[in-house]
Order: C-alpha cells, then structure tokens, then sequence
C-alpha cells in the first residue's frame, strides 16, 4: 500500500496540476480562436472565407473534446495504476518466478504499457474515424489503422527492449556511472535512429518513390544545383492513402538525407508553391537543424539520467508507491513519470527553439528564391486546407507549437519583401 506522506503529497500535487493546467490552456487556445473567428485576418481574403473559417473553429472544438477526454482518462489509469498497488504485485511476482534483473524490469514495464496503451486506443480510432472522417481529412481504412498501430507497437517495444536491457546491465556494472553509460547509449541510439528512419523504418508504413511530376522534378533539380544543395533524395510518400492532410518534411542525416513532399501536397499546390515549401526544407538542411535537434535532446537526456541516479538512490520513493525493496527498474519507472511530469515546465524551451529553426528555414527559403511571395501563397493554401487554427491563444503556442502561427510566419515574410 502506499504511503501518506509528504511525497506522495507533492506527487500529487505535481500530477493534478500538470494535468489541470494542461486541458486549461486546451480550453482557453479554443475560446481565444472563437472569439477571434468572425473574419479572416488580412492577407487571408480568397484563400479563407467565412465557410472555411467556422469549419476550422468546429475542428478546432472536435480536437480539443476529444484530446481533454482523452487526457483525463489517460491520467486516471495512470494514477490507478500508481495507487492501486499493481506495481509493487509485479515485483513480488517476479521475485516468486525468480526472474532475471531484466525480464522482471520488462515485465514491469510492459504490462502497465499494455494497459495504458489499451486505454487510449479508442480514442485514436475516435479522432480518425469520427473527427477526422467528418470534415474530409481521413482516408485509411479500419483495417490500415490496426495494421499501423501494430507496428507500431511492435516497433516501439523491441527497440524500448534492446535500449532498457543495456541500461539495466550498465546499472549492475556500473552504479555509480552508469547515468554516463546510458546517455552514451541514448546519444548513440538517436543517431542510429536517425540514419536509419527514412531507409528502415518510414517504408514500413508508407510508400516512397521519386516525384512523378516530370515539370516538377526538373524544376527541383535546378533549384538545388542553384543553391549548391547536396540531398540524395527528394521523394513524394503516398500520404493521401490515410489522410487528406498537405505536409513536407526533412529527415535523416549523413547519407540517408532526403525531402518528402506528401503526394496531397503536390496534388493542391502549385509549382511554385511546393518549390517554396521544398526551400523551407532545404533550409532546415542547410541549417543542420535535426543535428542541432538531436544536440539539445541529448543534453536534456544527460542532466534527466544524472537526476534519475540521484532520485533512485532515495529509499522513501520507494516506500512511499507501497515497495518493499527497491529494484533500479522500478526507481527508473518512478523517475520517468516524475520527470515526464516536471518536464512539461521545460517544453516551452523546446518549443522556442524548434520555431527559431522554423523562421530561420522561412527566411533561408525567401532568400534562395529571391522572394518570399510563393512561400506566403503555399502558407496561406497549407492553412486553409488544414484547418489550421489562425488565431491560437499565445499560451498555447508558448507550451505546444513547434511552429510559429502561420499569421505570424506570413507577416515575417511579408516584412522582408518590402
């Protein structure tokens, strides 16, 4: 049983209020674009109409139903599986089957994973086939959807396997360091990850093959001699088999770089409008902003392992979850949804710092084409045909966009022009 003490007092307190917190920014970036909803900001007239724009505020609401649902219940599980006693009934399972330091660890993990995993399901299947059927954005099939799901699972759980059995072994090896050892590892992992996701891993969901347009894929190859840009692959991936949704995006880093234009993104826009969109990748390139990404991740990782060694050797967070003893996987699953917790403090940081590299690939594509009016357009049409949110609350964009506003993107460029 746990323990009332001061602990799990802060536990508490940290658990309600990141949550609480967290579903009242969804609640006021959802009031905040429906205050602002009766027109479309200047510069958007033609692309965003009235229609188009009560469309977006009723997908705006949909999401935002479904992602605070979904956030309660997820939060609710993971608490009962906190407080129920479950975890401390694995360790003594383990300790009963005489399980290795690693499979009790796995065994530990995974069935909460599984149960967690199990409750946000339907959600997914909601937001796919409910929100996303009703305003013409899902194309995948239920049997797609389950397909994807499992791989993904599958995926997530023999690479989590491989990298926690290492990190396991470097605890008995090496107690005292052996925060040192699993950063090396971590850092390690990501890069591998990231050679190997556009060769390895991306396949496995989607198709990739070169640009079919002829017009376009000549165009492509001059802009890049142009601007003296080496990427060995630019690909269109067949997104519109599951989502009407237009997107690009940069991945991979050594040889297996390459751009990936969605199949939906050639289909609406125009030729100059995907070279402009194909610019603001090359800048991310250029920039070696997923480098840089993988940099701030893995400093982030090397002071939240040094904090779990510290935090694990605390025998009152064990006793406080109802453990008898304390195994380091136990110690590390405690400091994980700790950390997971405290962290949503830090995303701010993070985010700051993915749209800084947006608005330095924005301004690197203006500049490579001589002009920033075709990357305005492709902003503007990417907006509309998203449904994007045009006036999201400063808050939220503070704690969850990766990207600056596209209101605030096209002024930049706008600015620049004159």
């Amino acid at each position: 049983m746990v323990e009332l003490n001061r602990v799990l007092f802060c536990f508490l307190l940290l658990f309600a209020g990141t949550s609480a917190f967290g579903i009242w920014v969804e609640r006021i970036n959802l009031l905040y674009f429906q205050k602002h909803c009766d027109r479309p900001p200047a510069g958007f007239e033609g692309f965003i109409d009235g229609t188009r724009l009560a469309g977006a505020v009723d997908y705006a609401r949909a999401k935002t139903r479904v992602g605070i649902v979904e956030e309660i219940v997820s939060d609710a599980v993971l608490l009962a599986i906190l407080l129920s006693g479950l975890l401390p009934l694995l360790v003594d399972w383990s300790n009963e089957l005489k399980l290795s330091l690693i499979a009790a660890g796995l065994l530990f993990f995974f069935i909460p994973g599984i149960i967690h995993w199990l409750a946000e399901l339907p959600f997914g299947y909601y937001y796919t086939f409910f929100v996303e059927e009703r305003f013409g954005f899902n194309r995948s099939t239920v049997k797609l959807w389950i397909i994807d799901h499992i791989k993904r699972a599958l995926i997530a759980s023999v690479l989590f396997a491989v990298i926690f059995s290492l990190l396991l072994l470097f605890i008995t090896w090496s107690p005292r360091f052996w925060w040192l050892w699993g950063f090396l590892l971590l850092s390690a992992a990501l890069l591998v990850m990231a050679v190997l996701y556009p060769v390895l891993l991306a396949p496995l969901f989607n198709r990739f093959e070169p640009i079919r347009d002829e017009e376009l894929s000549a165009r492509i190859g001059q802009q890049m001699e142009k601007s003296g840009i080496r990427v060995k692959k630019i690909l269109q991936m067949d997104a519109g088999t599951r989502s009407r949704h237009t997107n690009a995006y940069f991945t991979g880093i050594g040889k297996t770089k390459q751009i990936v234009l969605f199949d939906t993104l050639i289909q609406s826009h125009t030729v100059d409008e995907i070279l402009a969109v194909l610019a603001h990748e090359a800048g991310h390139y250029r920039k070696k902003h997923v480098l840089k990404q993988l940099i701030v991740f893995a400093s982030f990782s090397l002071a939240a392992l040094y904090a779990t060694w510290l935090f694990i050797q605390w025998p009152l967070l064990f006793t406080t979850f109802g453990f008898k003893s304390s195994p380091p996987y136990v110690g590390l699953f405690l400091a994980g949804i700790v950390w997971s917790r405290a962290g949503f403090f830090l995303q701010p940081l993070y985010m700051a710092i993915s749209r800084r590299f947006e608005r330095e690939a924005d301004i690197f594509a203006a500049d490579m084409l001589g002009s920033g009016a075709a990357m305005v357009v492709a902003l503007k049409r990417l907006a509309a045909d998203n449904l994007s949110n045009l006036n999201p609350h400063p808050l939220y964009v503070w704690f969850h966009y990766s990207h600056p506003p596209v209101v605030e993107r096209v002024a930049m460029l706008e600015r620049r022009q004159r």
